[in-house]
């Protein structure tokens, strides 16, 4: 359902707010090595949701990117919704333009209710809720 260049963001800014809860920021080739991806792939994941306030950016020899409190707070659907869009939680698991209740496509029904649940599990967990596990080595990025 996600596409790479979301679940990449998802793992990079857990990783960034790890990071950050720690009094720390990273860089794109500290973030890109922790999160097993390609150093262009996620400069450019970093600078996008830096540049829609998702994380933050500083510029300079001791630069990095960082979470502030607030980011820690806001829910993962927000990255997701800035990677894929609005509209992710809306669309045929098919990839059928005219599917809705009326008009089927032959896994609707099951679809629609796996995405729900992904739909509310990602607008209930907070970035902070998915780095508490990372930082006690409970769960991985990679």
């Amino acid at each position: 359902m996600l596409s790479y260049t979301c679940k990449t963001a998802i793992k990079a800014v857990i990783y960034l707010a790890s990071r950050s809860m720690e009094g720390g920021k990273a860089g794109i080739k500290e973030t890109a090595e922790h999160i097993n991806a390609s150093e262009h792939t996620v400069g450019k994941i970093l600078q996008t949701l830096a540049k829609r306030g998702l994380i933050n950016s500083i510029k300079g020899p001791s630069g990095g990117f960082h979470v502030n409190e607030a980011q820690l707070g806001q829910p993962i659907g927000a990255i997701v919704e800035s990677i894929e869009g609005k509209d992710i939680f809306k669309e045929c698991g098919l990839g059928l333009t005219k599917c809705s209740a009326l008009h089927p496509c032959p896994i609707h029904d099951e679809y629609k209710i796996a995405r729900d649940l992904l739909e509310k599990l990602f607008e209930e967990k907070k970035v902070k809720d998915l780095c508490d596990p990372v930082n006690s080595g409970l769960a991985h990025l990679i």
